[in-house]
């Protein structure tokens, strides 16, 4: 019995994700040897005459790959909704990172157990992030973008991938989110500017709450704009929660550059 049930809602989870890729329009970024897969939702009724504003969206590394379908599991979901997309008509992309790839310049070792993550102050973008970088500055290029209403957002991977790209990208974003990231504090000055929300599970066993905490740290030290959402319960999977606050998106698209 129980098997017949789970049998049922995989099927089920596969026809809701097989729906939510078909909105989201399947599109490819190539430069050079490389190849970027990415997602694209525009808003209803587009019109190519109109400015739009345009949120980045990074996943995970559970999510890498190049499926080109994977990084829309977690808070593609969202965007879909009929109220969302009446009250914030946006372009929304989810890249998908190369499964040999990471969004950011980390290197992640084991001591004692568990995970530390090394985060670098300098040093050239992976071929993930350049590939990202490339994307942002095409869109930015497209007459319907809103150039000063450029966003970018993730979780774990993602969440680090976010400070990245704004540190290197600086005067791209007008604001962004991420969800049980971390970076190395010294980086934080290059985008003190730039309004920030952070989330973390206060049991992340995955990725230490004190990653996330020693960024934000390091911002206010600076009289920097960030918002800090920990949830005590939550362990990796604090993007749940974070998707589900209400005043994330107002918050979100109520910046301009």
């Amino acid at each position: 019995m129980r098997s017949g049930i789970l049998i049922i809602f995989l099927l089920l989870s596969s026809i809701v994700q097989a729906q939510n890729s078909n909105q989201f329009l399947e599109r490819q970024l190539v430069s050079g040897n490389d190849t970027l897969p990415y997602r694209i939702l525009m808003p209803q009724n587009f019109d190519e005459n109109k400015k739009y504003p345009v949120l980045f969206v990074l996943h995970g590394a559970g999510e890498r790959g190049n499926d080109n379908q994977a990084q829309l599991t977690h808070g593609s979901k969202l965007f879909l909704k009929e109220d969302v997309r009446e009250k914030f008509p946006a372009i929304i992309i989810f890249p998908q990172c190369p499964k040999d790839s990471y969004w950011s310049n980390v290197e992640v070792e084991s001591v004692n157990g568990k995970r530390e993550f090394m985060f670098q102050k300098r040093g050239k973008p992976t071929i993930a992030m350049k590939l990202v970088m490339s994307l942002v500055k095409e869109m930015k290029s497209k007459s319907y973008t809103d150039k000063e209403r450029i966003y970018v957002g993730g979780l774990s991977m993602g969440g680090m991938g976010t400070f990245e790209v704004l540190r290197r990208l600086r005067n791209n974003f007008a604001a962004a989110f991420s969800i049980c990231g971390g970076d190395n504090i010294e980086n934080v000055k290059k985008y003190k500017k730039v309004p920030l929300w952070i989330f973390h599970g206060g049991k992340d066993d995955v990725v230490p709450p004190e990653n996330s905490e020693r960024v934000v740290s390091a911002l206010k030290s600076l009289g920097a704009p960030v918002k800090y959402s920990l949830y005590p319960e939550a362990n990796h999977n604090s993007w749940d929660q974070a998707f589900a606050e209400p005043d994330l998106l107002p918050w979100l698209f109520s910046h301009t550059k």
